[in-house]
């Protein structure tokens, strides 16, 4: 194979073995042997391996992440064990350690406020605007019912067209408009739907303005530019929260009160409100447990993300997305968070991971599953506040960190748990490690 050049037809037209092989000519410095190297990547069972090639392109092997389960999270009075896929240490223990502080404490309660998603056609068209916003209402009607044909399956399940409505944007641009259609979409997340359904909307929409016999000379052109859903989906909301009297909050690490705990909580939170350089670490806390979940049933962190910091900035100032208060003795810790998830379709129903993390959650709904994924949320930014205004955030971090720690230094299985028994009290550092197996091999424990 000649360096910098393919074989005929391109790279992507290699079978997995020949692509390997020229990954390993082009892109290795070193004599590692990739094909063996990934051959320990790939899935055991050959038909499994193929539905995982087929989720994206070019695929050489599988990129293991965890995938465990947090467990004691009672939501709207129903007990769930969580799947949660994430490489980041104390993620799933701190999410089921504050699971388990609101177990005691009424559980965490969560509600659908709204299931509405976004879609929009964004064209060009120069005229007066007066004329095209009145020619739109005469022709909405039309545009929607030539699309029934393709959306009579999602209305027959209860979800469909909401609205649709031509947004005057020529302030921002001149001859720039978008038609905002607004769409239930049930239990499926539902982009190819919308994505399909503005596509037609876009089309018949050219078609009218090219043969409206009141648009003359250069009104009849229209440049559609973009038929895509939108990610931002406000009004598609749900509310966690949980609650409790302040006294009954317990007492915490370094003689901690109740009461000057639920205080530090609540200024902390408050910072993340007034600082976006807080918030931005605050909401990242939160979509550690949200990507987790989001990830474990088939689902689309990267969109979810993408809307959560939007609404986080909605007021024009990014800010925290959890709220707290403390009124007449009540301590509630709650947030509206905007997701936009499915369980039927897409990856849902090919990943077995995927599938299987659905079965432990019981099968839900879109509805719950958004609560769900919301609860997981709050418990992830409550611990991670929790262990800011107490033992301080390194402290249980590191502690979960040491394993890692020990697997990098290569620990034998009894330095392993003579590590484990010597740090329980005292701090983890990636030096403090390294010095104490260094000790531990100078006095000959070993092996």
């Amino acid at each position: 194979m000649n360096k910098g050049k393919d074989k005929a037809g391109g790279f992507s037209k290699l079978n997995k073995q020949q692509k390997t092989a020229w990954v390993q000519e082009h892109g290795l410095s070193d004599d590692t042997d990739l094909n063996k190297f990934l051959s320990s990547y790939q899935h055991i069972n050959t038909d499994v391996q193929k539905i995982l090639d087929g989720f994206s392109e070019n695929t050489l092997a599988n990129f293991p992440m965890p995938f465990g389960v947090a467990p004691h999270f009672i939501i709207n009075n129903e007990e769930y064990v969580v799947p949660m896929v994430i490489e980041e240490s104390s993620v799933v223990a701190a999410a089921s350690n504050a699971a388990k502080f609101w177990k005691t404490r009424g559980g965490i309660k969560a509600e659908v406020l709204s299931t509405i998603k976004l879609g929009h056609v964004h064209f060009f068209w120069n005229g007066p605007k007066e004329k095209i916003l009145l020619f739109f209402e005469v022709k909405k009607e039309e545009l929607e019912s030539d699309c029934e044909d393709f959306t009579a399956k999602m209305k027959s399940r209860g979800g469909g067209i909401l609205s649709m409505n031509l947004i005057d944007m020529t302030e921002e641009k001149s001859g720039y408009y978008k038609i905002e259609m607004k769409f239930e979409t049930c239990d499926s997340m539902g982009a190819n739907f919308i994505n399909t359904v503005l596509e037609k909307i876009a089309a018949k929409w050219k078609f009218f303005i090219q043969n409206a016999p009141n648009f003359l000379g250069k009104e009849k052109e229209i440049d559609i530019v973009l038929c895509i859903l939108s990610n931002y989906t406000p009004e598609c909301i749900v509310r966690v929260e949980v609650g409790c009297p302040i006294q009954d909050l317990g007492k915490f690490s370094n003689s901690i009160s109740a009461e000057i705990f639920a205080q530090k909580f609540y200024r902390a939170v408050l910072i993340a409100k007034l600082d976006p350089y807080r918030a931005t670490t605050h909401n990242k806390g939160i979509f550690n447990g949200v990507d987790a979940v989001v990830l474990a049933t088939g689902n689309d962190f990267r969109a979810v993300e993408a809307c959560g910091h939007t609404y986080a900035v909605s007021d024009g100032q990014y800010r925290g997305l959890s709220s707290c208060t403390m009124d007449n003795g009540q301590f509630k810790f709650f947030m509206d968070l905007p997701l936009a998830l499915g369980t039927i379709g897409g990856l849902t129903n090919l990943h077995p991971l995927a599938k299987l993390s659905l079965k432990i959650l019981q099968n839900p709904n879109a509805t719950k599953l958004m609560e769900i994924v919301a609860s997981v949320g709050l418990m992830q930014n409550f611990a991670a506040l929790k262990s800011l205004v107490t033992t301080g955030i390194q402290q249980g971090h590191m502690r979960m960190h040491l394993s890692n720690i020990l697997n990098q230094l290569q620990a034998t299985e009894k330095e392993f748990a003579a590590a484990m028994e010597h740090f329980a009290h005292k701090l983890v550092s990636f030096s403090n490690v390294r010095e104490y197996l260094n000790h531990l091999r100078k006095i000959g424990l070993r092996n």
